[in-house]
């Protein structure tokens, strides 16, 4: 009975969470399962290594599929490469049974996502921002802002 709530939980956050949020819940997925992986090396436990390890993988594949080019081809192309880089040192761990490799790409991850919540909390500002300006200012739109925003090759 608990799964079922927690997957009708889960499903129910999905569907409500914004691009930017999906992105941030990939990346977690990605920690926890690179996580369990390092977990099952640790306790050569190599069923824990698989599933997590898997999980970590596959994760890492839709960050990289997520990206959009035509926004910022160089930076998805330097995104590419580090979760390319991720995904060969998981492979690596997997092959030679080091935790250390995991640790490596968990902490890479982990800046991932620090980051990420800084780009979400100061485009958030910037939305604030600007509502607070057209509330002021009522004939102005959206197309019409001069703050330039960010650019990101993610979907989000």
């Amino acid at each position: 009975m608990a799964d079922a709530t927690t997957n009708a939980y889960l499903q129910s956050k999905v569907m409500s969470a914004s691009p930017a949020e999906l992105r941030l819940m990939l990346i977690d997925g990605a920690i926890k399962f690179a996580r369990l992986g390092r977990e099952g090396l640790a306790n050569k436990d190599y069923e824990q290594v698989y599933n997590g390890l898997s999980q970590a993988k596959s994760i890492i594949l839709e960050l990289i599929n997520g990206m959009r080019p035509e926004i910022d081809p160089e930076l998805c192309n330097r995104l590419s490469g580090l979760y390319t880089y991720m995904y060969r040192r998981l492979l690596d761990a997997s092959l030679e049974k080091e935790p250390e490799i995991c640790d490596e790409v968990i902490s890479l991850l982990e800046y991932d996502r620090e980051t990420w919540i800084m780009l979400m909390e100061k485009l958030a500002e910037e939305e604030k921002g600007a509502g607070a300006q057209q509330a002021n200012t009522p004939q102005a739109t959206a197309s019409e802002s001069t703050e330039p925003r960010p650019t990101i090759c993610l979907e989000g």
